[in-house]
């Protein structure tokens, strides 16, 4: 009886030490203390409103695959960019229910997020202005979705999703939707070259939003405490003209996370709840998302990218490599498209134009560990290479020991 009695009384104990995290392919860990940290841009959106809901609903080949790949990996804390946001979060439950909690064709076992977190975005989100310079605010189509806030067919579109197995402190959550680009400091104002002079009159220009989607400071709470997950999606820096609009946006909205990352005052860096001033000097993070923007390549500016991966906070560690990444840039080298950037690094393939590129990231602070990282994109023959073509970006993931 005595021995059973203590049995019991550790039963608590043993339950927390023998909580195992089983991830599949390409590696696999055991414990609490570590965390596997994934992005994926999953493409999972529609021109239409509902139209990735009525998608779900039925049987989409290419939510199995974008849900057999997650499977694969089985990340900790998972961010799907181009997830359409509804308020009903009725395509956030479908994926889960129909797509994550079923085995896939060449994905792992059923794979339950207890945790997420989601909110509405910028994209497609009428603004009442001309933010395109086309003489005329709004209207459909291409033109309606160039005078949203951010580009987008209707509201939600190309929105974002967080999954974790560890809670999140919803109350907690720092949005930066509203932010106005303009309350930055030294914000890359759009100049038309021909006229040389702002592009957007003041009287918009003082109200233009920075950030496409969001940024998002999500806190979700692991077994050694608040891990911050800083996540956004910028705008791709093309579809502009001269004035390279997008391209200046999608560098301060990347330079927003540096700002909010560095010390001192910052009245102006304030969200949408009025809390102004960047994150705590003693907090633990991991920046993710498609961020637009190769570090040497591409069209976008490169000097944001660059300082945020420098960031004296950013842990320097070895960038996520994969073979089908290194094959596909390879292809396109030996076809006559030069890039200067490591081919296996690059995360999308963007086609025989612009070629592979490293546009998605998870970027740790200091003060964790990292054990391993990569990106999902196996060779071409490969047997997993069937699941990986869901998207034209490919999942990247980190190992962390908090």
């Amino acid at each position: 009886m005595r021995r059973l009695l203590i049995a019991l009384a550790m039963l608590p104990a043993l339950a927390s030490c023998v909580h195992v995290n089983v991830h599949g392919d390409p590696s696999a860990y055991v414990g609490e203390a570590k965390l596997r940290v994934a992005t994926y841009n999953t493409s999972l959106y529609s021109d239409e409103t509902g139209g990735l809901i009525r998608e779900l609903q039925g049987d989409s080949r290419h939510a199995r695959k974008i849900a057999a790949v997650i499977q694969r990996v089985r990340p900790d804390l998972l961010l799907l960019n181009e997830f359409d946001y509804d308020d009903a979060h009725l395509a956030a439950d479908l994926f889960q229910r129909n797509y994550l909690e079923v085995a896939q064709a060449g994905g792992g076992a059923p794979l339950r997020y207890p945790y997420r977190y989601l909110a509405p975005v910028n994209t497609g989100v009428a603004s009442g202005l001309d933010l395109d310079g086309s003489g005329q605010a709004g209207g459909g189509g291409r033109n309606g979705g160039n005078d949203a806030w951010g580009y987008g067919l209707h509201p939600g579109q190309y929105g974002m999703l967080v999954l974790s197995m560890q809670p999140i402190d919803a109350s907690a959550v720092r949005s930066f939707q509203l932010l106005r680009w303009s309350a930055m400091p030294g914000a890359l104002r759009p100049v038309d070259p021909a006229l040389r002079q702002p592009f957007h009159p003041d009287h918009i220009w003082t109200q233009l939003r920075l950030s496409s989607k969001s940024h998002w400071d999500v806190p979700v709470r692991t077994s050694k405490g608040i891990v911050h997950f800083l996540v956004s999606h910028p705008t791709p820096p093309v579809f502009d003209g001269p004035e390279d609009r997008n391209g200046m946006r999608n560098h301060d909205e990347i330079r927003l996370w540096t700002e909010y990352l560095s010390a001192g005052d910052k009245p102006w860096l304030c969200d949408d709840r009025g809390q102004c001033g960047g994150l705590g000097a003693d907090a633990r993070f991991v920046i993710a998302g498609d961020l637009n923007n190769d570090p040497v390549d591409g069209d976008g500016r490169h000097q944001a990218i660059l300082e945020l991966l420098e960031h004296p906070r950013v842990l320097r560690h070895a960038t996520p490599r994969s073979e089908g990444g290194a094959e596909q840039a390879e292809a396109y080298a030996s076809a006559g498209l030069q890039h200067r950037g490591s081919p296996a690094q690059v995360t999308g393939d963007f086609g025989p134009k612009a070629g592979a590129m490293r546009l998605d990231y998870v970027l740790p602070s200091t003060g964790f560990a990292l054990e391993g990282s990569g990106v999902f994109w196996p060779p071409r023959a490969s047997a997993e290479a069937a699941i990986a073509d869901g998207s034209d970006h490919h999942l990247v993931w980190v190992d962390l020991a908090l």
